[in-house]
């Protein structure tokens, strides 16, 4: 009878963990689950269907400012308070619960933006790898001692947390943005409000829902889910209470945020749109080259940032080359994220269906060719489908070489010279990622030191990791984010003058 009951307990609290870590109808501010003050909300689908998920609050500006004062009231009573160990025991068993709930995290993540739900688990411990890596180096914010030039006087240096930070996050990686902006934040000792993408909040309200299990103080994490966007990013960026803004998105949007913060000095780190150059030359591994290409064009559905735009492939291997990458294609699967045997989800939503076909439209104008896939699957009730598209004879004035395709369509461009390729790769006015591929060790490194990019993959198609620096240069944007340097941006360096020391003048001896 007692084995019974026990069981019968166990798997009711086994349902009741698995709803809460569901899909929460609430938003998440000081340490509660509110609604919006207002009371509005917004519908949120899924992108494979067109069916509804849910409906999220609909935060205004009240709510907004509800969040920051909270944050604003825990950074300075509660978390930056705390040493640093402190701290890394809060991470590191926030750590723990992310990835024991990983498989959860990751149907959330899949139901709302659709990529593969074995890339949405591997997304789910790549953020986790983050607050794993940024709670040891909570221990680690060290200072220095200058050497002083009067005998009187000490000199040192220290890092302090920078205060609320504020965050702007896109839905194609909801759940691993945050959690890589979050890391370096709360071990610095900052606190956070979130703005989650309108079309993917559910990841960030789940992992809200451990950071309270984990044991962070009531108002160290706060979400405010909106559409209305520009109002609360606005209102974030102008806030005198908010001493640092990171936004991962758009080139367009990212000048705005910039120009707003302008108004009280703040602190910004900016992630911004790429068009990466994926150079395969005449001295690559063929098979090397096509696993690397797949890798960084299709994963997500083509929908990240660092993903190969344009494939450059010199004469002398193209043919082979394009054989095989084209055969690798057609094999790929596209459908339902949920369903194991897909290899592509669908798009985000219909903005960016619709826009994607029109690179594919562009191209077809001005003389491309269509290789493989591109075709259109209309409707909501189909989802938000393309087949993975191979387009040939591009040149530089199509849309798919100039503007960042965000999208499963491959763009490739024929080179002859080294030269030729790099000046391509340079000719655009954005540098996130570069991929290079090639077995001359002389040309690798000729070519990286060239490429004006914050990161450059060699004979690599996934370079993005927790102990590498993320982010780019030009109009990219600037900041880092990960690797030992990832803290830099939430900490401030104060120099601290001790002077009338005495005992220690020489004249008073």
């Amino acid at each position: 009878m007692y084995s019974t009951k026990f069981s019968a307990l166990y798997r009711l609290n086994q349902s009741i963990n698995h709803v809460r870590r569901s899909f929460f109808s609430q938003t998440y501010i000081n340490g509660q689950w509110v609604s919006s003050q207002s009371g509005e909300t917004f519908k949120v689908y899924n992108p494979a269907n067109g069916n509804e998920i849910g409906s999220v609050p609909d935060c205004n500006i009240q709510d907004a400012e509800q969040a920051v004062q909270a944050a604003h009231d825990a950074f300075h009573n509660k978390w930056s308070m705390k040493t640093g160990k402190e701290r890394s025991i809060v991470m590191k068993k926030f750590y723990d619960l992310i990835v024991k709930n990983k498989d959860q995290l990751g149907k959330i993540l899949t139901t709302e933006m659709g990529k593969p739900l074995r890339e949405a688990v591997g997304e789910i411990l790549y953020g986790a790898s983050y607050i794993e890596w940024f709670a040891e180096e909570a221990k680690r914010i060290h200072g220095d001692v200058l050497p002083s030039i009067l005998p009187n006087r000490r000199s040192f240096v220290i890092r302090q947390p920078i205060g609320v930070c504020g965050f702007i996050t896109p839905w194609n990686f909801p759940s691993s943005m945050i959690l890589r902006k979050a890391g370096a934040a709360l071990a610095a000792g900052c606190t956070v409000v979130v703005k989650p993408a309108e079309d993917t909040p559910y990841s960030c309200l789940a992992v809200c829902d451990l950071a309270k299990e984990a044991g962070f103080p009531d108002g160290t994490f706060n979400v405010i889910t909106s559409t209305r966007s520009a109002e609360v990013g606005k209102f974030l960026c102008e806030h005198p209470l908010i001493s640092k803004m990171s936004f991962t998105g758009s080139t367009e949007v990212g000048k705005k945020i910039m120009a707003m913060c302008a108004s009280t000095v703040k602190k910004i780190s900016l992630e911004l749109g790429g068009n990466a150059p994926f150079i395969v030359f005449n001295s690559a591994d063929v098979k090397q080259a096509v696993q690397g290409a797949m890798a960084s064009k299709f994963r997500a559905s083509g929908q990240t940032c660092v993903c190969a735009n344009r494939i450059l492939v010199q004469e002398g291997i193209y043919d082979q080359f394009m054989s095989e990458f084209i055969k690798k294609t057609k094999e790929q699967v596209v459908g339902d994220g949920l369903n194991e045997s897909i290899n592509l989800g669908p798009v985000i939503n219909q903005d960016q269906y619709e826009r994607i076909i029109d690179f594919i439209s562009d191209a077809k104008e001005r003389g491309a060719k269509i290789e493989t896939g591109g075709k259109e699957k209309k409707g909501k009730t189909s989802g938000f489908f393309i087949e993975p598209a191979i387009v040939t004879d591009v040149n530089l004035s199509m849309r798919v070489a100039k503007e960042e395709i965000f999208g499963p369509v491959a763009a490739i461009i024929k080179f002859k010279t080294e030269d030729e390729a790099v000046n391509i790769a340079n000719s655009v006015d954005v540098g996130l990622a570069a991929y290079v591929f090639s077995q001359d060790i002389s040309q690798i490194w000729r070519v990286a030191e060239r490429l004006q990019t914050g990161m450059v993959g060699l004979n690599e198609g996934i370079i993005s990791s927790v102990e590498a620096p993320f982010g780019g240069i030009k109009q990219s944007g600037f900041g880092r984010e990960g690797s030992k340097y990832g803290m830099d941006d939430y900490v401030n360096m104060k120099y601290v003058c001790l002077g009338g020391l005495k005992g220690l003048d020489r004249d008073s001896q």
